[in-house]
């Protein structure tokens, strides 16, 4: 039975509250589990008045009792408890320090009120002890322990309404129906005579207390008696809470799993002498115990398993069902406080509630916002990839982008839906706007690199159709050349600006913007021909020499000219020269707007018509006009247009003349020399004067045909002589040097050719003696004039004979002619 009742001290005389000892209590006997089934009975009473004997005989505890055998004295000190063995629901019974002891003296009643206000702020029963011989008495001991019980009562500022059970013991023969009325009778007198505060002063004794009485017999002399009468009293404590049961009406009831803390604090509050404000006290007793099964439950999620996994899949990538799971966790704990708090105070209970689901939202927010993280990510790839694939497939820009935005904010709808926790109204707005400024920033990015893109192709496809076309315009430049540029810039234009149109319509761009881009294509492929422009605008002068050189040594069919004499070497350069200039005039300024200027005519009259002559001769000049190229700027042509400035073009023109006067002074000499080469014949007036006179000869020679044979042979040998010779390329680098080298050889070759012709004549050959080198003078002075002259190939002229022996000379001669040649052709080369 000890181990059952589990008695234990829980304040002692000191007035020391057992804090270990009523936690360990309450555990022992499970007291926390039963809510608001439990009842708690107090006893109180003098000295020695059996309290003990009969708490243990009622309840079956084991307080300690009086040893009558060792005299009256203090048994019980402080006030002590013990759970009741056998009785439904749970009721604990507390034995209280007995009234007027000898021990604490007449004086010290400070304990015995803090013990009577203690009993009556925690107790459902209090079971009064009295001697039934003290019942109609004036100074019986029941009257000063029910005054104090009256007293302290008033400082419970809203008490509790407490069953006193007045217990007579050791009754009398007197009828206990004769003792009650008196009992009453002296209650009553004692509830009137004690100070009230103003707002019980005229309060009836029942709406405190339930008071009734009970008598037993005496324990020592009619124990049996005692002991039946104990037993049909415990029956009345079975049920007790239940109602019309024995205990009161249970208003401000403290729930057991906070009876530790409420004892304690009422004890706390009562040592300091302080007025109880039960309803203040059952609010606090609730909002530190509600707080304590809030924190418990808060710590315990924190270290969930299933709290904790969802928690770990989440950091890594969204979690299917996370809603669901994280509301079934957080309901289980929810419905574990409300089970644990159910018997607290209701409006402390729900805020504490919410202040529990509030740090368990506060705590699981992270996760919630970690799931929405991802699935924003998640939708925005989508997003992207979805639209990469529709712009793949060629579908229009803006319509892929609405078709993919309304796919992906619908998913990450889906995402939110999925992941919303019942208990919390989180709200997901913001992390949905922020994914639809990451979709509007990235669409903006693809549209800037897309139409990017297209611009660059085509102002690839316009550099490509405009620079080589303009390049190979400014080579043949004319008089419809910058026609032809215009003309060629606006189709390539127009094709490119309907090409552009026609993809950028999916784009649905504003009418401002569409207008922009046009225009800067426009503008770009009128940059592409500017740009080309200036870039052979710097090669003028090499495009001028060529075409100069081009037009003065080609003709009409673009042979190559021969100057034979018969050409006018001015006219021909004249030509040229206007072409070139022409070519100068053209690309001096940009005419893409196509508005008249006069450049060419201000080019022609200033440099061909010679107005413009040699520094020199100008400075000479006094009184000429002003001269029309120095300047910076062309007339009618803006700064931005300009090309080749007046001023550069009179210098770039000096420059032109002095690198082709070269290429004249080469033709010039040519046609000299061509002139020197052919004017060997006597003039025509001689050779008629020849004839004339020689008319007489002339006749004998046709009379006589030896003559003619004779003739004829000397022709022959004059003409091996000639070959032989190479009397025409020995005069080709000028009269002396023909004369001295002709003269050297001349000699040597009449030997050569008799040698030749007895060898003949004999049959055999004899081997040619080596050629007499021309004399130092000879060649050096033959070098000179080579060098300082223009020479032109000389055809080999054929002989043909009847004569066998002539034949023999031309075909010996031949191989000697065209050594010299060969060694002449050296000797150029060298030179």
């Amino acid at each position: 039975m000890a181990d059952e009742c589990c008695s234990t001290q829980l304040i002692d005389g000191n007035g020391e509250f057992n804090v270990t000892g009523l936690e360990n209590f309450v555990k022992t006997v499970k007291l926390a589990e039963c809510g608001l089934s439990y009842a708690v009975v107090a006893i109180m009473g003098p000295q020695s008045s059996g309290k003990s004997t009969l708490l243990n005989h009622l309840f079956h505890t084991n307080f300690r009792e009086m040893d009558a055998f060792k005299g009256r004295s203090q048994t019980t000190k402080g006030i002590w408890i013990a759970k009741c063995v056998g009785i439904e629901p749970c009721t604990i019974a507390m034995d209280l320090e007995g009234t007027d002891g000898r021990e604490r003296g007449e004086d010290d009643t400070t304990f015995e009120k803090q013990s009577a206000l203690f009993a009556l702020a925690v107790s459902d029963i209090v079971l009064i002890n009295m001697w039934c011989h003290d019942i109609g008495r004036e100074q019986a001991a029941n009257k000063p322990l029910l005054k104090t019980v009256f007293q302290v009562m008033m400082r419970l500022f809203s008490p509790r309404k407490t069953t006193l059970l007045f217990v007579i013991r050791d009754k009398t023969r007197t009828p206990l129906e004769l003792l009650e009325p008196i009992l009453r009778e002296d209650i009553w007198k004692i509830w009137n005579n004690v100070a009230k505060p103003p707002a019980h002063k005229d309060a009836p004794l029942s709406e405190f207390f339930n008071v009734e009485v009970t008598a037993l017999s005496s324990y020592e002399e009619k124990e049996e008696q005692f002991k039946e009468q104990v037993a049909q009293l415990r029956q009345r404590f079975f049920h007790s809470i239940s109602p019309g049961g024995l205990a009161g009406d249970r208003c401000g009831v403290v729930p057991a799993s906070g009876f530790s803390f409420s004892a304690q604090q009422i004890w706390k509050v009562i040592r300091e002498n302080k007025d109880l404000d039960l309803p203040a006290h059952k609010v606090m007793v609730s909002t530190v115990r509600c707080e304590e099964i809030a924190n418990e439950k808060l710590s315990r999620l924190t270290s969930d398993e299933g709290w904790l996994a969802v928690n770990e899949a989440v950091q890594t990538g969204p979690v299917s069902g996370f809603g669901k799971k994280l509301s079934s966790i957080l309901e289980t704990y929810l419905s574990e406080y409300d089970m644990e708090a159910i018997y607290f105070d209701e409006g402390v209970k729900n805020t504490k509630r919410e202040q529990f689901l509030s740090k368990a939202l506060h705590f699981i927010h992270p996760a919630y916002q970690t799931m929405l993280g991802h699935l924003r990510f998640k939708s925005l790839n989508n997003f992207k990839n979805g639209l990469e694939q529709s712009l793949n497939r060629g579908e229009g820009f803006s319509a892929s982008v609405r078709i993919c935005t309304q796919s992906c904010m619908h998913e990450f709808d889906e995402g939110c839906a999925d992941a919303a926790v019942k208990q919390a109204n989180w709200d997901a707005s913001k992390v949905r706007e922020k994914l639809h400024r990451d979709i509007k920033a990235h669409v903006a990015s693809v549209r800037t690199a897309k139409l990017s893109e297209i611009v660059a192709n085509y102002e690839s496809q316009l550099t490509e159709a405009l620079a080589h076309p303009v390049e190979s315009l400014f080579d043949t430049a004319g008089d419809d050349t910058w026609a032809s540029i215009r003309k060629l810039l606006k189709h390539e234009t127009e094709t490119a600006v309907s090409g552009f149109s026609a993809v950028v319509a999916g784009f649905e761009m504003d009418q401002a913007t569409y207008d922009k881009m046009v225009q800067n294509i426009r503008d770009f492929a009128r940059g592409v021909v500017e740009k080309k422009a200036r870039e052979e605008a710097g090669k003028v002068l090499i495009r001028m020499k060529d075409r100069f050189s081009t037009i003065f040594s080609h003709d009409n069919d673009s042979m190559p000219r021969v100057w034979t004499g018969k050409e006018d070497i001015r006219a021909v350069m004249k030509a040229a020269r206007a072409a070139s200039l022409k070519l100068l005039s053209v690309m001096a300024a940009i005419r893409l707007d196509n508005k008249p200027d006069k450049i060419e005519a201000t080019l022609f009259s200033s440099l061909m018509d010679g107005m413009v002559a040699d520094s020199s001769s100008q400075d000479r000049e006094v009184g000429t006009s002003a001269d029309p190229l120095a300047s910076s700027t062309w007339e009618e042509v803006p700064p931005n247009c300009t090309l080749i400035k007046p001023v550069q073009c009179k210098s770039l023109w000096r420059q032109f003349k002095t690198e082709t006067e070269y290429t004249v002074t080469q033709a010039i000499s040519a046609q000299e020399a061509h002139k020197r080469r052919n004017n060997w014949l006597p003039p025509p007036w001689t050779i008629l004067a020849m004839i004339v006179l020689g008319f007489n000869e002339l006749m004998i020679l046709l009379k006589n045909p030896l003559y003619l044979v004779a003739l004829f042979i000397i022709y022959l040998l004059s003409k091996a002589l000639w070959v032989q010779l190479d009397i025409p390329g020995e005069f080709r680098n000028g009269t002396l040097a023909g004369i001295i080298s002709i003269s050297s050889k001349f000699l040597p070759t009449i030997m050569n050719l008799l040698r030749k012709l007895a060898e003949e004549a004999q049959g055999r050959p004899t081997p040619e003696p080596p050629r007499p080198a021309p004399s130092l003078a000879a060649r050096s002075f033959k070098n000179q004039q080579r060098t300082n002259s223009v020479t032109d190939s000389v055809p080999n002229s054929s002989v043909s004979s009847n004569d066998t022996s002539i034949e023999s000379i031309v075909e010996y001669s031949s191989p000697s002619v065209t050594h010299r040649r060969s060694t002449n052709t050296e000797e150029q080369e060298c030179i």
